[in-house]
């Protein structure tokens, strides 16, 4: 009876070994067969044609100014793009604030060319039959910093503060599903539907998602900004609307983007 016993334990322990197998088998298939899609997706970016776009909005004048944006400082002087994504958010003493891509245009709008923060702001994620300014520019800018690995700063005292206030909102739970930030990506190999989802607390992954953005979404046919995908996660949140260049949004961003220094940025990219 007991050597019964053992024998039966013994099976129940292969068959549960084997199930367990199995399935990490599919995961690891499913997975690659995800990076085999986005692989091919990669061939032929329509990305190409906002960053076209934006460069010509870049030199463009515009607003009652009748002024290009080419003396925007967006962080390594005036008029430089080039790498200039790899340093951002940080800290602007012209403006004593803390600001991301989005959130720096909109400052060069409004001083150099004349707009009026609303309008600078208006319709920022564009949309079928709707092509804004805003996010062709942020593809051509974000695409000079190909290649280049992120070195966002955290020394002055705002940039920490921001750093911080990021940090807590990521773990803040809230709304009808008491969701937060690190429910979906603070823990390792876990998946929505076919989604694999980062843990943004690890090195690895935290370069790996932030260094992808921003991207062409082939199931929206739009390029779509990091502030966007912010915007995306708290709607899914069922959080209150993050509202476009917002505080909390550079807050969010610079927590984000310091867990990806030494990523090597590759956007825009193209994602499903």
């Amino acid at each position: 009876m007991r050597k019964t016993v053992v024998i039966a334990a013994c099976m129940g322990v292969a068959i549960g070994f084997a199930s367990g197998l199995a399935l990490s088998q599919q995961d690891k298939s499913t997975i690659e067969e995800i990076e085999r899609y986005r692989q091919a997706l990669a061939d032929g970016n329509p990305a190409d044609l906002w960053e076209m776009r934006g460069e010509g909005i870049w030199k463009q004048k515009r607003g009652p100014k009748n002024a290009s944006l080419e003396k925007c400082d967006l962080g390594l002087g005036p008029g430089v793009v080039k790498g200039v994504y790899t340093v951002l958010p940080k800290y602007f003493a012209d403006s004593d604030k803390v600001e991301d891509l989005e959130s720096r245009l909109v400052t060069c709008m409004v001083t150099l060319q004349g707009l009026t923060p609303a309008e600078a702001r208006k319709d920022p994620f564009g949309g079928p039959g709707k092509k804004v300014a805003m996010d062709a520019l942020v593809a051509y800018i974000t695409s000079q910093s190909r290649g280049m690995p992120m070195k966002v700063s955290g020394k002055h005292p705002k940039e920490r503060e921001a750093y911080d206030i990021g940090r807590a909102i990521f773990f803040h739970r809230s709304g009808p599903y008491d969701f937060a930030c690190a429910t979906c990506h603070a823990v390792d190999n876990q998946r929505i539907r076919l989604q694999d989802l980062p843990n943004l607390l690890t090195a690895k992954d935290a370069q790996r998602a932030y260094t992808s953005w921003p991207a062409y979404r082939v199931s929206q046919g739009e390029l779509r900004s990091f502030q966007w995908r912010l915007y995306d996660c708290f709607r899914q949140q069922r959080f209150p609307e993050l509202e476009f260049v917002s505080p909390a949004s550079i807050a969010l961003t610079m927590f984000l983007a310091q867990n990806a220094n030494g990523g090597v940025f590759n956007a825009p990219a193209i994602k499903r």
